[in-house]
């Protein structure tokens, strides 16, 4: 069991729990609670160690049990380590150091997702979370998007990291993604036309703005319509989670009724 702060695994996770860059030196980040670790085991993504806390229930035994067959290394912590790693207020006993692993861009995408400027992690994680129950083909993150293997991203990406391909590039390189697959940019914007009036049938990035500043002018430059959701009431706008939800389920909806229609 390891009791001590200064052990070499406790290092590394908290090295991880820190700043991006120490993610990105490092080639590793953290997927916390038993749903995740599970998740990441079902998508055969590269561990590279578990730590866990007695007594887990007999849901997360199994896990560790399964993991462990597999090779994976499980090391058992104290409930003290364990209490000051976690970043929830109800710990579940495990935590996963993960390698990063980049799944392939599709050949031929025909709905991507660009969150732009979107700083909260809580936002990043839901649209991510929601970009893969909608059928979006890839993310693209733009500079100034905060890291998208935070711990608090991952966590409130429910599992998305290990189903979508997801990349950090520059604005330039997200250009060439979009022109070599021929999409429509279309920027969420509180002025432009209503999504319901809106064709969204067609191949398409979605570009959704942070929640302070909105977009970034290269977006607004590279944008080839602006769309809304037109609301009623005294609320002017919603947050970036909520309302790049909305978006992009309206996409599944106006394609499922244009399949339906054929």
């Amino acid at each position: 069991m390891i009791t001590s702060n200064q052990n070499s695994k406790i290092k590394l996770v908290r090295a991880l729990l820190g700043r991006a860059k120490e993610r990105r030196e490092t080639g590793a980040f953290l997927a916390e609670g038993i749903r995740l670790v599970e998740d990441a085991a079902a998508a055969s993504w590269p561990f590279r160690l578990v730590l866990y806390e007695e007594p887990l229930n007999e849901r997360g035994k199994s896990l560790v049990e399964k993991l462990t067959s597999l090779g994976v290394e499980c090391e058992m912590v104290s409930s003290g380590i364990m209490k000051s790693l976690s970043e929830t207020e109800t710990p579940q006993g495990i935590l996963a150091v993960l390698d990063e692993q980049q799944i392939p861009l599709p050949e031929s995408p025909n709905f991507i997702l660009i969150p732009d400027q979107i700083r909260d992690p809580g936002n990043l994680g839901t649209l991510l979370r929601t970009a893969a129950a909608a059928g979006v083909q890839a993310v693209l993150l733009p500079p100034e998007t905060t890291d998208a293997f935070a711990p608090k991203v991952v966590r409130s990406g429910m599992g998305a990291h290990f189903r979508l391909p997801i990349r950090s590039m520059t604005w330039d390189e997200i250009r060439r993604v979009v022109k070599l697959a021929g999409l429509q940019v279309l920027l969420a914007d509180m002025d432009g036309q209503a999504c319901w009036e809106t064709d969204l049938h067609l191949q398409l990035a979605l570009v959704i703005g942070g929640e302070a500043e909105g977009a970034s002018e290269q977006a607004r430059e590279m944008a080839d319509q602006r769309i809304s959701i037109p609301m009623t009431g005294d609320i002017e706008s919603l947050n970036a989670g909520v309302a790049g939800s909305v978006l992009m389920f309206e996409v599944v909806r106006q394609r499922t009724k244009y399949q339906t229609a054929r």
